[in-house]
């Protein structure tokens, strides 16, 4: 019977995922192909088609996976509605996580995700409560800018000075 978490389902959409990710690294998405991983996951297409409409489904839920992780590592902000501003936490996920990084950026998907964790009411105390869609878009390019190069550069400094990095951009402001 194939209930909605068997093992065997579990498994094999685990090996889809995977085989999934690993072509992404050498491929665009509209290059790769139910057949290709398929065939390399050992699966048959109905088995692919059974937990996923296309490829592009497959690609959003891979982006819902890694943005709900985010999310989680900052529940208890969310919850009790305070930011630490703590990006040392997320720069140790990016590194413990650097594939599936990698695959959000290169499937384009930051341009999409909007800033949670961006402190608007530090942004209107800094800025007097001005322009604070720009502050914000300026600090989300920023912040995936430095998280692509150093996932480009294989995340050789530690998720500490990446942490000092951020923090001496905003220097002075308390």
């Amino acid at each position: 019977m194939n209930t909605k978490n068997n093992r065997r389902r579990r498994e094999s959409i685990e090996r889809i995922e995977k085989v999934f990710i690993e072509l992404l690294q050498t491929k665009e998405l509209h290059e790769i192909t139910v057949s290709d991983i398929c065939k390399r996951c050992e699966l048959n297409r109905s088995t692919f088609y059974a937990n996923f409409a296309d490829i592009y489904e497959l690609a959003d839920k891979m982006r819902e996976y890694l943005e709900g992780e985010v999310e989680r590592l900052y529940e208890a902000e969310k919850t009790q509605k305070f930011n630490s501003n703590d990006y040392l936490r997320l720069f140790c996920h990016i590194r413990e996580n650097q594939l599936f990084y990698r695959t959000y950026f290169k499937l384009g998907y930051d341009n999409q995700f909007k800033l949670k964790y961006y402190d608007i009411h530090q942004a209107e105390r800094h800025f007097d409560n001005r322009h604070i869609e720009y502050h914000v878009e300026f600090f989300r390019s920023g912040f995936n800018a430095i998280v692509k190069m150093w996932l480009a550069g294989g995340c050789k400094e530690t998720p500490e000075e990446m942490d000092e990095i951020i923090r001496s951009e905003y220097q002075g402001r308390s």
